[in-house]
């Protein structure tokens, strides 16, 4: 694995920049760290482990970010997130992210902005399993993925700004 420092010059934090080949797993649901990461390049692959296999959350592309909730609440990884091909991603403590968001207000809205469909699309699916009589099986997954609106999004990926 490759890892290049990236340091600021505020120094409150650092930015590593990693590359995963192929099927790497990036994290591991219930390990405890405080990392967020945003793809850089390639895709990354996020699952939940469930009693039925594997549960896919999300499929995200280059501007997309995952692991802000180990980041924001301290608490261990939630889900798996597995390199699609070969994928680089921008890996932020805690201090980094504070870093970002005084130097780049923009990169600030985006995240919120983000975490904000993320949410909605929570509640649709929540929704949708309330509908359909609790069903929870992978089928009542497919029309409302917890990340779905990242994916779909003709929107403009957000900027990482200066690295």
């Amino acid at each position: 694995m490759f890892k290049k420092l990236i340091t600021s010059p505020e120094a409150h934090g650092t930015e590593l920049s990693r590359t995963y080949a192929d099927a790497e797993l990036i994290c591991r649901e219930g390990e405890s760290s405080a990392e967020m990461f945003v793809i850089r390049r390639g895709s990354v692959r996020v699952f939940k482990a469930s009693s039925r296999g594997e549960l896919e959350l999300a499929v995200l592309s280059k501007g997309d970010f995952f692991g802000e909730m180990s980041v924001l609440e301290g608490l261990p990884r939630d889900a798996s997130a597995q390199a699609l091909g070969e994928a680089e991603v921008l890996v932020m403590t805690a201090g980094a992210l504070l870093v970002r968001l005084r130097r780049d207000p923009t990169f600030a809205f985006e995240l919120l902005r983000r975490l904000s469909g993320r949410v909605r699309s929570l509640n649709a699916r929540l929704v949708h399993a309330i509908g359909n009589g609790g069903d929870t099986s992978a089928t009542s997954y497919t029309e409302a993925l917890l990340y779905q609106s990242e994916g779909a999004s003709s929107k403009a990926k957000p900027r990482e700004g200066a690295a």
